[in-house]
């Protein structure tokens, strides 16, 4: 068994399940047999009502939590605006901003869509990273631009052991997720979510070794997340309007 399904083996069997799976199986979407899903730019809306993962115009989320040992603060807003994807895709964008005690350490632009089974697509980002003390763009895709592929950030039906690419783009964003968990219950500063909440983990090939679990609440979206490998590194949902 190779490092990497060792260590979601590892982290599964904490999370009390216990299925066998590689991020980058076919479910996932193989590189040896290529991934390049067919899309019909026709079959999507801006309009998102996955119940994991509700993007409703004008709601914006706080998270609160440590991050490279600093304390962050992300600001989430789902804008008004579209974005219009080489693929032909029209996206929500949706904006991200983290900061350390008032200094901008991220500002980034990420694009959804949904299908019409409703699952919801993740179709590039514009990232603006200040944490090395000068501007790097290098984590911007764009579906379509350079072989981008969108992905999956969230099934319309997701159950165990379901796995499935959230973007791709060789060697510059290749995160993966896998259903390990459903009808958990968390308390978040927000407030607690009982017998409803969704697991994943989640992995990348350009990123060996890094590992994060993701809880998601229906009617919000992540309502906390941590890395299970590596530095310390945790976000809780600690408010919501819209």
């Amino acid at each position: 068994m190779n490092t990497v399904i060792s260590a979601i083996a590892a982290a599964a069997v904490a999370l009390g399940t216990v299925v066998a799976w590689s991020p980058w199986s076919s479910a996932a979407g193989s590189t040896k047999t290529g991934y390049e899903p067919a899309l019909n730019p026709a079959d999507f809306s801006t309009k998102i009502t996955n119940p994991y993962f509700p993007l409703p115009v004008g709601r914006q989320l706080i998270y609160k939590g440590t991050k490279d040992g600093k304390t962050q603060r992300d600001v989430v807003t789902v804008t008004d605006r579209t974005k219009l994807t080489a693929e032909g895709i029209r996206a929500r964008i949706v904006t991200d901003v983290a900061k350390h005690n008032g200094t901008l350490l991220e500002k980034t632009q990420d694009w959804y869509a949904q299908d019409k089974a409703g699952n919801v697509w993740y179709v590039g980002e514009k990232t603006a990273d200040y944490t090395s003390g000068t501007l790097d763009t290098s984590g911007s895709w764009e579906a379509g631009v350079n072989d981008g592929e969108p992905g999956i950030v969230m099934k319309a039906h997701p159950h165990i052991p379901q796995a499935y690419r959230q973007e791709y783009l060789r060697g510059e964003a290749e995160d993966t997720a896998w259903v390990v968990r459903t009808h958990g219950s968390i308390t978040v500063p927000f407030a607690t979510f009982k017998h409803v909440t969704l697991v994943t983990l989640e992995a990348a090939r350009i990123e060996p070794g890094a590992y994060d679990k993701k809880i998601y609440a229906p009617g919000y979206g992540i309502v906390y997340e941590n890395a299970i490998t590596g530095e310390p590194e945790i976000s809780k949902l600690v408010k919501v309007t819209g």
